[in-house]
């Protein structure tokens, strides 16, 4: 695994995001997209169809988007991991101090989202806040039951695919430094 100092072994075409809800996949893949000049493809835009239900080709969708030549997407829903996984040429998996990093992100994501009537993917709008003692699967809940799966799941694809480069990035001056040093140093 390599760490934020390290530099990667070849230019990044096809990268997977992966880490917790509200840890910053999309901000970071925004970030790769630009210093890279490859695509970004959010993957809940490929997923959510018109009230929060799935799109039927989401997975379809999925697998035409890691047959292409560049992009850059969430490594999100069990479907789609291992067709992202066997698509990508690096995975960076952001793996920030929840408590002090990730959950203040989601809390302030979903309060922004909902008190702004933020229109998402496919004209959704994130539910009403008090949803988060009745759901489940709200946003902040499933950010907090699954804070743990990373460290199950980024060793398994390290197991299954040994010359997948994966980035560990431990805290947002890694992130800060991992763009500026060895992915921005990959494009020369």
């Amino acid at each position: 695994m390599l760490c934020a100092t390290d530099p990667l072994p070849a230019r990044p075409r096809r990268v997977a995001i992966a880490g917790v809800s509200g840890v910053g996949k999309t901000t970071l893949a925004a970030q790769i997209a630009e210093v890279a000049g490859i695509p970004h493809i959010q993957i809940d835009a490929l997923f959510h169809g018109p009230d929060w239900t799935p799109r039927p080709e989401f997975l379809d969708d999925v697998r035409a988007l890691a047959a292409r030549d560049a992009w850059v997407t969430e490594w999100q829903y069990s479907d789609a991991r291992p067709l992202l996984t066997a698509g990508a040429d690096l995975m960076v998996w952001l793996d920030l101090p929840f408590t002090t990093v990730t959950l203040p992100r989601v809390i302030a994501r979903t309060f922004r989202r909902r008190l702004g009537r933020h229109r998402l993917w496919n004209g959704n709008i994130e539910p009403p806040l008090h949803t988060f003692f009745t759901d489940p699967e709200h946003i902040i809940r499933w950010s907090i039951s699954t804070r743990g799966k990373y460290r199950e799941r980024i060793p398994a694809v390290a197991t299954a695919r040994p010359e997948l480069p994966i980035v560990r990035l431990r805290s947002t001056g890694e992130v800060t430094r991992w763009v500026a040093g060895p992915l921005t140093a990959s494009m020369r």
